[in-house]
């Protein structure tokens, strides 16, 4: 009689223990992505100069256009953010031109600075876990990034698209309540470290462009604040998705000789940080991109800062691949060997819109001379130059594949 008053207890207690957990998952459900209380924004105004707009758009460019960029609009104004791992749902990166109604028209200085650096919005709720937050910036480069964000620069200027609504899963919500919580504002100054002192600057670029946000184990194991402390800390193995929603798992960049980076020369990492090749030539692929906006000492600093992470013995998962048919045209058949599909996706629609292509090229000779040195044409492109890279037989049937893809374009 008495085990069975004890075992009845117990059944209580989970009973009860089972609608607590079933209330607090209704509770994070309906209630979505967490809002708190904004007691400590800062009060400021940034001064727009040339040479900070100058600034701020290269951090954009490296931290913010890979997903606010949209390639029909070619600005700031959102998009489907694809490469977002399935379990986090469905989400719509916003439109952050100057428009008042759809984009941060109506934000203050002060409203951006702090949703940057805690990720909290001028309404009080959080941005999700996948927006990046900017706790190691220099106060200089985060007010650059502002002043850029007021300028007249055709990425920033007023465009009323409205924000698709975004769909985070139950994961997603409840990680924000759990792991993914707002960062404190900075109390104290945050400057760069100086060119004179190459390892503190790359660690300086590699937290800043959140290098270990992606090259770590896992974002729910990331340290925003001691980045060392990240669990795989630059060991590779994350897993992101590409273009085409395939998997994407993130490459080991520690100096262990085997699975990492280590028998790599200072010369082969700039050309894959800056213009996108590996050593053995092949591409550097989506959705990591290449940072042409970074100088060669900048580059060579954060190799310097890498060769004192402990290595990581992780031998680097295959990405995700497509088994073209056997009636695959020779142009569809390059156009997958060199993982162009990463960036412009099967259709040709993914961070650049190849659709355009018949427009933009009128002749083949045109096109070609984009696809072999789009920086000549264009400066500052993502887009790496393949001169020296796709042999010469090969650019014709590419340029009729690229043709192809354009005739679904506008």
């Amino acid at each position: 009689m008495r085990s069975r008053g004890v075992l009845k207890k117990i059944g209580k207690g989970l009973l009860a223990i089972v609608v607590l957990l079933a209330g607090l998952a209704l509770y994070i459900h309906i209630r979505g992505i967490p809002t708190y209380t904004v007691t400590d924004r800062p009060t400021l105004t940034v001064e727009v100069t040339p040479e900070r707009v100058v600034r701020g758009k290269r951090w954009v460019s490296m931290l913010c256009a890979e997903c606010h960029k949209n390639p029909e609009t070619q600005a700031l104004t959102g998009r489907s953010f694809s490469d977002l791992p399935p379990e986090f749902g469905m989400v719509w990166v916003p439109n952050i031109t100057q428009d008042k109604a759809h984009g941060i028209g109506t934000w203050t200085d002060a409203e951006l600075a702090y949703l940057l650096r805690t990720g909290v919005k001028r309404d009080g709720q959080y941005a999700p876990p996948w927006m990046a937050k900017l706790p190691n910036l220099s106060d200089d480069d985060l007010l650059s990034i502002i002043a850029f964000l007021r300028s007249d620069d055709p990425w920033v200027r007023a465009q009323p698209i409205p924000k698709q609504p975004s769909k985070p899963s139950f994961l997603a919500k409840a990680l924000s309540y759990v792991v993914f919580k707002p960062l404190p504002y900075p109390k104290a100054p945050i400057l760069a470290p100086p060119a004179s002192d190459p390892v503190r600057l790359g660690r300086y670029f590699a937290a800043s462009l959140d290098c270990y946000g992606c090259h770590s184990a896992d974002f729910k194991t990331i340290n925003v604040f001691e980045i060392e402390k990240s669990g795989g800390f630059m060991g590779g193995g994350n897993l992101l998705l590409d273009t085409n929603g395939r998997p994407a798992y993130t490459p080991n960049i520690t100096p262990e000789p085997e699975t990492g980076i280590g028998r790599w020369s200072e010369a082969d990492f700039v050309r894959a940080l800056k213009d996108g090749f590996r050593p053995d030539k092949s591409p550097v692929r989506a959705p990591m991109a290449r940072y042409p906006e970074l100088t060669d000492e900048e580059a060579k600093a954060i190799y310097a800062y890498l060769r004192t992470v402990p290595p990581i013995k992780n031998t680097n998962k295959p990405w995700g691949q497509v088994q073209l048919p056997g009636d695959a045209t020779a142009g569809d058949r390059i156009y997958h060997k060199y993982a162009c599909t990463s960036c412009h996706g099967e259709s040709g629609l993914g961070s650049c819109d190849l659709r355009t292509a018949n427009r933009k090229y009128k002749t083949d000779v045109e096109l070609m001379g984009w696809i072999r040195n789009p920086e000549k044409l264009m400066p500052g492109t993502k887009m790496p130059t393949w001169d020296g890279v796709i042999a010469e037989e090969e650019y014709a049937p590419l340029t009729a594949h690229v043709r192809k893809l354009g005739g679904a374009g506008p």
